[in-house]
């Protein structure tokens, strides 16, 4: 029988079979379907192929350990929005804040109990939930958005800020670094003081074979990430053109435009507002 896909997928690492049976059982009572991994290598392995919706980690293990293993998951595409729950039987302060440090949202100490660690987890798999539905309405509307951290690593990312920063690392794909120019002016004073960080937002305009690209930083994550969103300077000029050369008008442009990057017309009318037989007409009307 196929998994259901409607199911929250719990992906559970630890070296230790009692405790990977203990919580296969309690989560699958639970309703949630369980992945299981008993090193970090495979870990990383199984979450890149899998797609969790969360991943219980235990912290020590023989190898590569938890933190090591989760600072890996974060600077994958796939896993880095992924959160991620420590297990631990350390409870002194220097470990738990090093799981947090890491990229961990949480810890649980060993010996677990079932019914406080499910409460945790459906607790942040309901917030993740919101941050994905806020990234898919990223995605949809076409916006260009990506995260950088206080190392000036760039983390999660909207599909066409990917395509843009793949073109502007030289067509490098997957490259979580930015040129060393563009990343000190983002993250010029941003993680100073308080007074420091609340000042004007940064930006900077790098010019990217024939385009100019204006990135823009426009606040923070809940995680303290930078935001920074990129704007291509020939979008207004393309619109600015099509009403002085076709007599169109300005929400005629925006559907031209969204059509032409391959939106679909129910993802252009989820943008603009429109139903797609409006959005139809308008673009066959205009053409």
């Amino acid at each position: 029988m196929s998994p259901d896909p409607n199911r929250q997928r719990v992906l559970v690492v630890d070296d230790t079979p009692e405790t990977l049976a203990l919580l296969t059982d309690a989560l699958e009572e639970a309703g949630m379907t369980v992945l299981v991994s008993v090193d970090g290598a495979s870990a990383i392995d199984r979450a890149q192929h899998a797609a969790p919706d969360i991943i219980l980690l235990d912290a020590v293990m023989p190898g590569m350990d938890g933190f090591e293993t989760c600072l890996r998951l974060k600077q994958l595409p796939h896993t880095a929005g992924v959160p991620i729950v420590f297990m631990t039987g350390l409870s002194d302060t220097e470990h738990v804040l090093r799981g947090f440090q890491a990229g961990g949202v949480d810890y649980v100490t060993k010996p677990i109990v079932p019914e406080q660690l499910i409460a945790r987890l459906r607790a942040h798999l309901s917030n993740a939930r919101l941050v994905s539905s806020a990234r898919d309405a990223l995605d949809l509307a076409g916006r260009a958005v990506f995260s950088i951290d206080a190392t000036g690593s760039i983390g999660w990312q909207t599909p066409e800020a990917g395509r843009i920063l793949e073109q502007v690392a030289g067509g490098a794909p997957g490259s979580r670094t930015l040129p060393v120019a563009l990343r000190e002016s983002l993250m010029a004073e941003a993680f100073g003081d308080e007074e420091k960080r609340h000042r004007r937002p940064g930006s900077m305009a790098l010019q990217a074979g024939s385009r100019t690209l204006t990135f823009t930083r426009i606040g923070r994550a809940a995680g303290g990430e930078l935001l920074v969103t990129v704007e291509d300077a020939a979008d207004a000029d393309n619109e600015a053109r099509l009403r002085e050369r076709f007599g169109l008008t300005s929400r005629e442009c925006e559907v031209l435009l969204w059509v032409a990057r391959g939106k679909s017309n129910r993802e252009v009318g989820e943008i603009l507002s429109l139903s797609p037989r409006t959005v139809t007409s308008t673009w066959s009307a205009s053409s």
